[in-house]
């Protein structure tokens, strides 16, 4: 259809070609229609053969845009029209073919959890064909009871199948099937004794027969790789195979029960994971499948017709599927929004001069940009082009513009209550109907119900708020200076601040919900930190608490970008207000895990120099600094700070007095550091603070008892971070004394890190497994990798770990010159006093006297810490000479 506005936006209509890129439904249907029609005439041709693994394929049609767009309702409606004729809208029209069709929808949503789930699929399909088609599918069913029995042992088919909602009125058939699959073998191969049997017995039979040519199998179960695929071991990688047997067994249906099966797979985007495991079993199934005929909808292209995924899935490229690629004949088409991608051809393609795009490449990226790919800005933005296109040649910055128009066909049916809705959760990047419901400053929810019910909003089930307004449309409502009803900014002002407040009314509903509570943290500090900078808000409210929240548990996720680019260096990052203060805070005690700690320290001096933060989170900004100062070694100011933190008795006290006591521990003064325990309490963390005491008198027992005290204490109180730091001491604290044992706590430690951005332990994991191999090959080797990771990471205290490390594995392994080297090291490393204690471990494990000076006053006198030491030396010495005896 031509483009008629475009026709008459110019006197000179000849001079560029214009093309309209939107369809309707009915379109996507002749799409599917035509590509089934073609499918079905090839299938039907004597030289079509499902063993054929070679032939291109071209057995599937694709739809992909955006969410909520309608991809699950088209693929409901193709479902139901090739279920029913009654169900087909009139306007479809009538299909041409007279073959008998089996459609199945799978929603892959529910299936894309775990690879394991590709079991849901195969399952979809053949419970489908067995209330069509009534019968077993010999080749196929004994893979797949065979596979059953193996993985599923002792759970009965027909129990799964209503345990995980494959059910209907079909469900209670296939497993009947499956049995008579196996008789039906049994029988033909003239092997009663095994009817009844289990799997395996009558595949070995079925086997051994197809491998001795016999006739009656090979009618049965006669493709050239049954037997080979019989013989696989039957876990998920043979499942992904098995299709090939299911296509034989069709192909080989009489006439009479012949079905070709439309599979529509909806959803595909919820196959995407790092290594593309399920996308690659799915691919299989459509490959091994040649005589079904599949729909795929998702939010991206199908890209198997890219090379550059060789080794990725199993067939790739141009070749392999014609129908993805682009050009004439692409059986991928677009519906709603488009992805950056698409909008730039789309662009590239509505107006064309002399065979070249007459939209230039930095306006069409502007024009994509402002769009979020909203087919209506972009066709809207092609007017505005050839607008501006009759005074003057258009340019980029012309195209970071909302259209009044867009925003009027938005608003045009909405209520005035709406319209208020409708601006207030602009504010928002996610929401709920409460949260909506409440930013709008309403009493009740009904106005956001229908809101929500619009194609405009956006829903994601699975997400932690469950709606979002469509981006263009956001931009375009914030914007607005145009609408009779427009906002003032006084009212936008208002709005931000009820957004903010309802944000705080939902954390603190929730605060103590187990599973719900850190991802809603997280989640309202993001925004709330948003509202707050944007709108310049003075009141930070609940935003202090959340703060003091989310340091707690030391998980450290991202919430906001930096508020200045780290690139500057120290200095000003240009804070004008207490909530651009809160987000530097934050941003740089959690970037902390990823920078140099000294430039987390002139971070967060930067932001005590603005003095705009209340009180207590000041002394939060002093505590982190402190803690930076520490880590840097710089042990003298860490006292100071801490010291200051402890003495304004505030939320953070207790750990600045836990602070004070590692640190007089870091001093050597072990006798005043357990002192200060029985004063910590769970705040300060006084089971860490005493195994800290116990471990570094080589006292392994009491130091674990202390740390899993510890752990479970953190458990109890929910802290996730606490309970992850105590596993790695437990590791570190065993790996001197018990390195089997250490091995096995050092993989829960990994473990629990997963998904914590706790870089330090991390680091200390490692150490702790250099220490847990000591005595072993390789370990210098690896303790200079770590060195450098330590040193980018600007923590020089966990150099003295790393020495220390050193010299307990070179004591074990007698390499005395290895050993000299090492303790001088420590000597420059604790030249400042603080690990000096380490200094005096190294010389013990080595059966060497006290260092001359030492100042360490160890709990039972230096004699006992000595002869302790040596010991875990001398006993791992043992093990290794054990181990090394045939």
């Amino acid at each position: 259809m031509a483009d008629l506005r475009a026709l008459f936006s110019s006197n000179n209509p000849s001079g560029f070609d214009v093309d309209e890129a939107f369809t309707n439904r009915q379109a996507q249907w002749e799409r599917v229609a035509t590509g089934l029609q073609e499918h079905l005439r090839r299938v039907a041709e004597p030289s079509f053969n499902v063993e054929d693994l070679e032939a291109p394929r071209t057995n599937l049609t694709v739809f992909h845009g955006v969410g909520g767009v309608g991809k699950s309702t088209l693929l409901r409606k193709i479902e139901a029209a090739l279920t029913s004729a009654e169900q087909r809208p009139a306007q479809w029209g009538a299909p041409v073919w007279t073959a008998r069709l089996l459609p199945v929808r799978i929603d892959l949503a529910h299936s894309a959890s775990t690879g394991s789930d590709f079991e849901r699929v195969v399952l979809s399909i053949r419970l489908a064909l067995a209330g069509t088609l009534g019968r077993p599918l010999p080749a196929f069913d004994v893979a797949l009871r065979q596979y059953w029995e193996h993985t599923h042992p002792g759970e009965p088919l027909d129990e799964y199948v209503r345990r995980t909602g494959l059910m209907g009125k079909v469900s209670t058939l296939l497993p009947g099937q499956l049995q008579g699959a196996v008789g039906e073998v049994a029988g033909a191969l003239q092997l009663p004794g095994l009817v009844g049997s289990a799997a395996q017995q009558v595949t070995g039979a079925l086997v051994q027969a197809l491998r001795e040519r016999r006739e009656r199998a090979q009618a049965l179960a006669g493709a050239t790789r049954t037997a080979a695929l019989l013989e696989a071991t039957p876990d998920l990688e043979a499942l992904s195979y098995y299709p090939h047997l299911l296509a034989w067994d069709l192909a080989h249906l009489p006439a009479k029960k012949r079905v070709t099966p439309v599979v529509l797979l909806d959803t595909f985007e919820d196959t995407a994971d790092r290594h593309r495991d399920f996308e690659r079993l799915l691919q299989r199934l459509v490959w091994l499948l040649p005589n079904a005929y599949f729909v795929i909808s998702g939010r991206s292209r199908l890209p198997w017709a890219d090379p550059a995924l060789h080794g990725q899935l199993d067939w790739t490229g141009p070749a392999a599927w014609p129908g993805l690629t682009d050009g004439p004949g692409s059986r991928q088409h677009l519906i709603g929004d488009l992805s950056p991608e698409d909008c730039d051809n789309y662009l590239a393609r509505r107006l064309i001069h002399g065979g070249q795009p007459l939209i230039s490449p930095g306006i069409r990226a502007a024009i994509t940009a402002r769009s979020h790919g909203l087919p209506l800005h972009l066709d809207l933005a092609v007017g505005r082009f050839l607008e501006i296109r009759r005074t003057r040649e258009p340019l980029p910055p012309d195209f970071d513009h909302a259209f009044p128009a867009l925003l009027a066909r938005v608003l045009s049916d909405l209520t005035p209550e709406e319209r208020h809705l409708l601006r207030s959760i602009s504010l928002l990047d996610a929401f709920d109907l409460d949260l909506a419901t409440q930013a709008a400053g309403l009493t009740h929810q009904a106005p956001a119900r229908r809101l929500i019910e619009r194609p405009l909003v956006t829903e994601n089930p699975y997400a932690l708020w469950p709606y979002h307004l469509h981006r263009a449309i956001r931009a375009d409502v914030r914007t607005d200076d145009h609408g009779d009803d427009r906002w003032t900014d006084a009212d936008w002002q208002q709005a931000a601040t009820r957004a903010l407040a309802a944000l705080g009314n939902q954390w603190a509903t929730t605060a103590t919900s187990p599973g719900i509570s850190r991802p809603l943290l997280v989640a309202c500090l993001r925004q709330g930190l948003r509202l707050a900078r944007e709108h310049r808000l003075s009141d930070l409210g609940w935003l202090t608490d959340a703060a003091f929240a989310y340091t707690d548990d030391s998980v450290w996720e991202p919430l906001s970008p930096p508020a200045r680019d780290p690139s500057q260096g120290a200095g000003d990052p240009g804070l004008d207000t207490p909530a651009d203060a809160l987000a530097e805070l934050l941003s740089a005690i959690t970037r902390r895990q990823h920078e140099h700690r000294q430039h987390t320290a002139d971070r967060l001096t930067a932001v005590l120099d603005t003095g705009l933060l209340p009180a207590e989170l000041t002394e939060m900004a002093w505590y982190y600094r402190a803690k930076a100062h520490k880590d840097l070694a710089r042990n003298d100011d860490a006292r100071t700070g801490m010291q200051h933190v402890a003495d304004a008795d505030g939320r953070l006290a207790p750990k600045a007095l836990r602070a004070l006591a590692n640190l007089a521990r870091l001093a050597g003064d072990f006798p005043a550091a357990l002192a200060a325990v029985p004063a910590l309490g769970w705040e300060g963390r006084h089971h860490r603070v005493l195994g800290d005491v116990h471990w570094s008198h080589a006292d392994t027992t009491q130091a674990v008892e202390a740390f899993d005290a510890g752990r479970v204490e953190a458990e109890q109180h929910g802290a996730v971070g606490e309970r992850a730091m105590l596993q790695v001491r437990i590791a570190l604290a065993l790996s001197f004394a018990d390195p089997q044992r250490a091995d096995d706590e050092l993989a829960l430690a990994h473990q629990l890190l997963d998904g914590l951005d706790q870089r330090a332990n991390r680091l200390l994991a490692h150490i702790a497994a250099l220490i847990k191999d000591a005595g072993t090959a390789g370990v210098t080797d690896r303790a200079e990798q770590l060195r450098a990771g330590i040193e980018a990471a600007g923590l020089p205290y966990l150099q003295r770990f790393l020495e220390l490390a050193l010299a307990f594995h070179h004591a074990v392994d007698n390499d005395t010159q290895a050993l000299g080297a090492t303790i001088d090291r420590l000597h420059t490393l604790t030249a400042s006093g603080d690990f000096a204690y380490f200094t005096d471990i190294a010389h013990f494990v080595a059966a060497l006297p006290r260092p001359p000076g030492s100042t360490v006053r160890w709990l039972g006198g230096p004699d006992a810490a000595r002869t302790s030491w040596r010991r875990l030396v001398t006993t791992r010495q043992d093990l290794l000479e054990r181990g090394s005896r045939p």
